[in-house]
C-alpha cells in the first residue's frame, strides 16, 4: 500500500502548457504585455506559492451494479467504472493536489484592486500548477507501480464527463478518513462539489496487474481519453483509436457532439431573432442579446433586458472580457417586479458577471440553476438566463465558423 504527503513538490510549469491554458494556439510565443503578465504570475508563485500533493491507495475496489465502490463507498461514474473494468483494475489510488491558498488570496486582491489582467494570468497559472502536479504525481505512481509489476491507469476526477461533481465531497471524505498521513494543506469540498481553495483537484488512478493491456501513463496524451471534444484547450483529438482500444479489446467509440443545456432549435431561433454580433477590427466580438419576459406579479407585465457581452478574438477562445445586463431602452416593466426597490435590484443584476474572464466554451461546463421564471427577482432565475444568453452566443459563433 502506498501513501504519500508532499508539502514541497517540484513544480515546473511548461511554457507551452501555460500558453495553452491561456487560450493561445500551439507554438504561440508570448511578447509585450502578455509576456510581462505571464512572467509576473510565475515570479509571484515562485516566491509565494505553496503547492502540495497527497496520495493514498484504497484498501478495496469493487465494480458492480453500475457503480464503483472504493473502500465501501459507492461512486456513480459510468466512465470510471468502465475504465477500471476494461483494464481489470484491482485497486485504485486517490490523489489530491493544490496550488495552495496563497494564490487564491492574491488573485482576489488583484481583482479588488481592479487589475483584471494580472488576476487572469495568475488564476490561469494556478490551473497550470495543478495540472502539472497531477501529471508529475502520475509519473511518481508509475515508477512505484513498475517495481510492483503493475500499471497505472489515466486519472479521472469528479466533474469530468459522466462523473457528477457533487460526489467530490464524498471522495474527499473517503480520502482523508483512514489515511495515516494528513493532507499537507487544508481542503474543503462545498455542497455544490466545488473545492476550496478552488485551484485544487481530486483524482482517482486505477491500478492493474494486467500490464500487457495498457500503456504506461507517461506514454499517454490525456486528451485522448477525454470525450469533451470541443474543448479549446485540446492538445490531441479524442481517440478510441484501434491502437488504444485494442489494448483493452474494445472497438473505437464515436466522438460525441456538443451538448447544450438549452434545446438546439431554440438556440437557433434565438440566434436569428434576439442576438446581434459585431466583429471589431482587432478580432474581438461585441454581442447584444434581447431577453423578453414578464413580471411575476402585477398580472405579468412584459419586460425586456439587454445582455451586452464583449468577447476576445477566436484564437484566444473568445475570452469573455465584459458582461452587462441592463433594462432595454424604453422598458418600464422592470420597475414593476416584486423585488424592485429603488434600483437596488438593478444594482444586484449589474454586479452579476458569471464566467467573466473565462473562455466562452466554459458555459458548456457551467452547472447552473434550472429556473425558467420570466422575471429577475430570483438569483437562480438570473443565472439561468445568463446561461441561455451565453449558450446562444456560443451556438451562433460555432455555426458561423462552420460556414466559414
Amino acid at each position: 500500500m502506498i501513501e504519500l504527503s508532499d508539502a514541497t513538490p517540484v513544480v515546473d510549469v511548461e511554457p507551452a502548457e501555460y500558453n495553452r491554458l491561456l487560450g493561445y494556439p500551439p507554438g504561440w510565443v508570448l511578447e509585450g504585455r502578455a509576456r510581462e503578465l505571464a512572467d509576473m504570475a510565475a515570479d509571484w508563485y515562485a516566491r509565494n506559492g505553496r503547492p502540495w500533493v497527497y496520495a493514498r491507495q484504497a484498501e478495496s475496489l469493487h465494480t458492480s451494479n453500475g457503480s464503483t465502490e472504493i473502500d465501501g463507498i459507492a461512486f456513480s461514474s459510468s466512465r470510471l467504472r468502465s475504465t477500471l473494468e476494461r483494464a481489470q483494475a484491482h485497486s485504485a489510488i486517490m490523489v489530491a493536489a493544490g496550488a495552495g491558498p496563497e494564490l487564491e488570496c492574491e488573485a482576489q486582491r488583484l481583482w479588488r484592486d481592479e487589475k483584471p489582467d494580472e488576476y487572469f494570468f495568475l488564476e490561469v497559472y494556478g490551473s497550470a500548477v495543478v495540472e502539472r502536479l497531477i501529471t508529475a504525481t502520475g509519473a511518481r505512481l508509475c515508477a512505484w507501480a513498475e517495481q510492483q509489476a503493475m500499471a497505472v491507469l489515466p486519472h479521472y476526477s469528479p466533474g469530468y464527463p459522466e462523473w457528477d461533481i457533487a460526489e467530490q465531497s464524498r471522495l474527499l471524505d473517503l480520502m482523508t478518513r483512514s489515511g495515516q498521513l494528513p493532507l499537507p494543506s487544508p481542503l474543503e469540498a462545498l455542497g455544490s462539489g466545488a473545492l476550496r481553495p478552488k485551484k485544487s483537484l481530486l483524482a482517482v488512478f486505477g491500478l492493474t496487474h494486467r500490464t500487457e493491456r495498457v500503456r504506461p501513463l507517461t506514454g499517454l496524451v490525456p486528451c485522448e481519453n477525454c470525450s469533451f471534444v470541443p474543448c479549446q484547450y485540446r492538445r490531441a483529438p479524442y481517440v478510441r483509436a484501434p491502437e488504444a482500444s485494442n489494448l483493452i479489446g474494445l472497438p473505437a467509440s464515436p466522438q460525441p457532439a456538443v451538448r447544450y443545456g438549452a434545446n438546439v432549435k431554440a438556440l437557433k431561433r434565438w440566434a436569428g431573432e434576439r442576438l446581434s454580433l459585431k466583429a471589431r477590427g482587432d478580432g474581438a466580438i461585441e454581442a447584444v442579446f434581447r431577453y423578453d419576459g414578464t413580471t411575476c406579479t402585477n398580472m405579468g407585465r412584459p419586460l425586456a433586458f439587454h445582455y451586452n457581452v464583449q468577447l476576445g478574438p477566436p484564437e484566444g477562445g473568445y475570452l469573455i472580457r465584459e458582461q452587462q445586463c441592463v433594462p432595454a431602452p424604453g422598458d418600464a416593466g422592470h420597475a414593476l417586479m416584486c423585488q424592485y426597490d429603488d434600483g437596488r435590484l438593478l444594482t444586484a443584476i449589474d454586479g452579476e458577471k458569471p464566467l467573466l474572464g473565462q473562455p466562452l466554451q466554459n458555459v458548456l461546463l457551467w452547472q447552473r440553476s434550472e429556473c425558467a421564471a420570466g422575471c429577475y427577482c430570483d438569483p437562480a432565475g438570473r443565472e439561468h438566463k445568463w446561461g441561455l444568453v451565453l449558450e446562444t452566443i456560443h451556438f451562433a459563433l460555432t455555426q458561423m465558423e462552420k460556414r466559414l
